[in-house]
């Protein structure tokens, strides 16, 4: 076979590659120039936890060059079980031939290695027992970790400010991550001057993380920073890893907490949002939506027809949203009837906001120590001692640089804040980042024209602070100590409502 290439390819002046399986057969004949050669799709090959692609690709050299750093990234991104060059001699003999294949992770950080024979008479290794070794080895990675865990990841966060402040927001983004069911098995923070416009990071760069993915066992890369359509489209193309951004990661976490008809569509309508403008033609995510019998105009492309279907759609799921905010509308017509007074749970997410309604009207709605674990508001009647009541209402939890398109499509949940008389602000006092998370809330209520209602600032948690901390911070911020899961600290809380709501 090497002597067949080889003359095949010192004919016609151009490399030739062979993509082989592991039974020997031939999958592909590719025919490159005279310097490189371009593997085409395999994204129907797929690779499997701890195993790789089950294909190795053996093609000519013909300057004598041994194996380029354009076939060791081809090794790495498509994760091939072997790439193979043959040297091909003036006269078209097969000569010296070079292999490389991925190393599992190790203590030297080496991330291949390159061997090298004289000609294929001297290649004795056993293809078949060097590959199932390798395999055996990327798989122990496997052991020990939780069969709960849907993903593994690896956070990615490319800056061009301090570490100190990319470390601080991969923090919340591997919360985010915990929260949405994937188990991190590590972070990379990338400092450049400037964002690469088309792979937001070095090609060199990239290629190390998809070696790290595969010596981990690793399933999926998620950029803390937003992908532009450009970067979505070149990183998909370049590599066949799943590839999401910090929206993404908060839009699958929106879609499996949504349980009302409402958050569902909110939900949805945000995905479409941002799935519309990254649509390309090596995406088959919407091709359920191309359904049914003959897609209308027959000179579409599949591409173009995904668009249409995804306009079409967001446009009816802005109808239902309209329909369901009259309906809203109505209920708060009928609630001001009846002159209760309305007060409004908002924070941070996973500040306790959903635990303190809990602990002041004595109910039961969802509440976990995890990121947007609420995410469709909930009201309750809050009785006073001095036999008042007031609606009392827990919102969605706010986070800093929130996708536009969830904010947007979340619009109508957060217009129930226009009808409070009270905002009840809570923070996480225990959280490292409480004060930036308190601008976030501020700015989003600002956004929301809600800033002129009167608020109070409720630090949770306090029982976790050490010593007077916790009366210097409200003494600073004019708040209120508490702690949702110690009903009698919360005395102090009521007390001020009642004040604000009925003065004197």
């Amino acid at each position: 076979m090497t002597r067949q290439i080889a003359a095949i390819s010192h004919e016609i002046k151009r490399q030739v590659g062979l993509l082989i399986t592991r039974r020997g057969e031939i999958a592909s004949v590719i025919v490159g120039d005279h310097r490189h050669i371009w593997i085409p799709d395999l994204s129907r090959v797929r690779i499997g936890h701890g195993r790789l692609r089950g294909l190795r690709f053996v093609h000519t050299h013909l300057d004598g060059e041994p194996l380029s750093e354009e076939d060791l990234t081809d090794l790495v991104m498509l994760g091939l079980d072997l790439i193979v060059c043959v040297q091909v001699d003036e006269s078209g003999i097969p000569g010296p031939i070079f292999f490389a294949n991925i190393l599992p992770s190790n203590r030297d950080g080496k991330g291949w290695l390159v061997n090298r024979v004289p000609d294929v008479g001297q290649l004795s290794i056993d293809f078949l027992d060097l590959i199932q070794s390798l395999e055996d080895e990327l798989a122990r990675t496997r052991i020990g970790r939780s069969l709960e865990k849907e993903e593994r990841a690896l956070l990615v966060g490319v800056t061009t400010g301090p570490r100190s402040r990319e470390e601080e927001s991969l923090d919340e983004l591997e919360e985010l991550a915990v929260s949405d069911n994937i188990e991190v098995i590590g972070r990379v923070v990338q400092i450049v001057k400037k964002a690469d416009p088309r792979f937001l990071i070095r090609k060199g760069k990239l290629m190390e993380l998809i070696l790290q993915c595969l010596q981990t066992d690793s399933t999926l890369l998620i950029f803390n920073n937003e992908l532009t359509p450009t970067q979505v489209k070149s990183l998909t193309d370049f590599t066949e890893m799943k590839i999401i951004d910090r929206s993404q990661l908060i839009l699958d976490i929106f879609s499996r907490r949504a349980v009302t008809r409402e958050g569902k569509i909110q939900v949805e309508l945000a995905q479409l949002k941002y799935m519309l403008p990254r649509l390309a033609t090596k995406n088959t995510a919407m091709s359920r939506l191309t359904g049914g019998i003959g897609g209308r105009g027959p000179g579409e492309t599949k591409l173009e027809i995904n668009r249409r279907r995804v306009r079409e759609k967001i446009t009816r799921l802005n109808q239902e949203l309209k329909n369901i905010r009259r309906q809203r509308e109505d209920r708060r017509g009928l609630r001001n009837r009846r002159r209760l007074p309305v007060i409004s749970i908002v924070g941070y997410t996973n500040a306790g906001k959903s635990t303190l309604l809990n602990a002041l009207t004595k109910s039961h709605v969802g509440a976990r120590d995890r990121l947007f674990e609420t995410l469709d508001p909930s009201s309750r009647r809050l009785r006073f001692p001095r036999e008042r009541e007031a609606i009392i209402t827990d919102t969605v939890g706010f986070i800093r640089n929130l996708p536009e398109s969830l904010m947007e499509a979340f619009s109508a949940t957060l217009e129930e804040l226009r009808d409070a008389d009270l905002l009840v602000h809570v923070v996480d006092a225990a959280s490292p980042r409480y004060e930036e998370q308190i601008k976030t809330v501020t700015k989003v209520l600002e956004d929301l024209s809600l800033n002129d209602i009167p608020t109070i600032m409720a630090f949770n948690k306090t029982d976790l602070l050490p010593g007077d901390e916790a009366g210097m911070m409200t003494k600073n911020m004019r708040g209120v100590a508490i702690s949702a899961i110690h009903p009698p600290s919360l005395t102090a809380l009521t007390e001020k409502i009642e004040s604000l709501i009925w003065p004197g």
